[in-house]
């Protein structure tokens, strides 16, 4: 339970009123915070001060992300009309021109319950590659669209687990394909139960269609070589390179998540000239993102910019899509790649520069 004073004080996977915010799906921590569950903002540990310092990921206050929405004046302003709501997804998931898709981490949560209608979409398994570490080929990826029963005018609603964290990832994907109708249900599957939604376990029955082989939008996608040329724009100030890691493994004292596999990365750090700004400090505790005025400040501290050519990266390119949503969907940011080779393929390879560091 949390140390009261006078002064309310915030504990890391508590809500504000004291009751206890899941840790497992319906969780607003990333992966990396959630070992500090449970720890008040005012007992200030080695790990606590890092999340902290490192751009105001928490405020000393219990207020958070409650206080500056109430402060705000205006209301949200994203770039493009991206994002749905309970209220949206409940009057349309069963549109004919809408198609739904569960794409979680935990792919075995849609059989616990999806939304009506929806398909579920596995990104190891439908887009990635089985052989070569690349996603499908556009003739695959136009059977798997039609086996969903999508066509090229199909709204694509995504949703999934962990503040949408694979799912920004399959929204990545699709728009790389070449799919233009996309959207996302603003903070997730924890967010549709969270507000009562009523999810089915019955199988959708699914009409194939035939959409065509499409031609793959590389300006979203980066890959190593150009990186590494790119070094010297982040050095001049017309590039950035955004590590949307955890602080620890931006340090290069780890290579991996807690909890999560180590895939064989031979080198802790991070890219030259890269700054670390954690995918999750995007979101509220509720999985749903923070307001543009927010974001906007969040990513303008750290040194990113509009006018730059920005680079997205994390491990294996999950995490860095989120950001790469955020950063080109919600706020306009004209010029995005994500490197989805990420650091398995960076710490990994021959001749390429890292750095270590202290945490930021």
């Amino acid at each position: 339970m949390p140390q009261h004073t006078d002064t309310k004080t915030l504990v890391i996977g508590k809500s504000d009123d004291d009751r206890a915010v899941c840790l497992t799906e319906s969780c607003w921590l990333s992966p990396h915070l959630a070992q500090l569950s449970g720890i008040p903002i005012s007992v200030r540990t080695p790990a606590l001060l890092r999340e902290e310092t490192h751009l105001s990921i928490f405020m000393a206050s219990a207020r958070t992300d409650k206080v500056e929405d109430e402060m705000s004046l205006s209301p949200r302003s994203y770039t493009h009309d991206v994002l749905v709501n309970t209220m949206w997804l409940t009057q349309h998931h069963l549109d004919p021109d809408i198609r739904v898709l569960e794409a979680s981490e935990d792919g075995a949560l849609y059989d616990t319950g999806h939304v009506p209608g929806a398909l579920r979409l596995d990104s190891r398994r439908d887009l990635w590659h089985p052989v070569i570490r690349d996603f499908i080929a556009p003739e695959a990826f136009a059977s798997l669209m039609s086996r969903l029963g999508i066509t090229p005018e199909t709204t694509v609603v995504l949703y999934g687990d962990k503040s949408n964290w694979w799912a920004t990832y399959a929204f990545w994907v699709l728009r790389y394909n070449g799919h233009q109708h996309l959207k996302l249900v603003n903070g997730g599957r924890q967010k549709l139960i969270a507000d009562g939604f009523d999810l089915s376990r019955e199988a959708p029955e699914v009409t194939p269609t035939t959409y065509p082989v499409g031609k793959r939008d590389e300006r979203l996608r980066i890959y190593r070589d150009e990186v590494r040329q790119r070094l010297h724009l982040v050095h001049e100030g017309t590039g950035a390179l955004v590590d949307v890691r955890s602080p620890d493994e931006y340090a290069g004292t780890v290579t991996h998540m807690p909890d999560y596999p180590q895939e064989g990365v031979l080198r802790g750090g991070h890219i030259p000239g890269a700054v670390n700004v954690p995918w999750a400090m995007a979101v509220r505790y509720d999985g749903t993102f923070k307001p543009a005025e927010q974001l906007q400040r969040l990513y303008e501290a750290a040194g990113i910019h509009p006018s730059q050519q920005v680079v997205t990266y994390c491990r294996i390119a999950e995490r860095s899509s989120h950001t790469w949503f955020v950063l080109t969907q919600l706020l306009g940011y004209p010029e995005v790649t994500n490197y989805d080779g990420s650091w398995t393929e960076w710490g990994n390879a021959v001749g390429v520069p890292i750095e270590k560091s202290p945490h930021p």
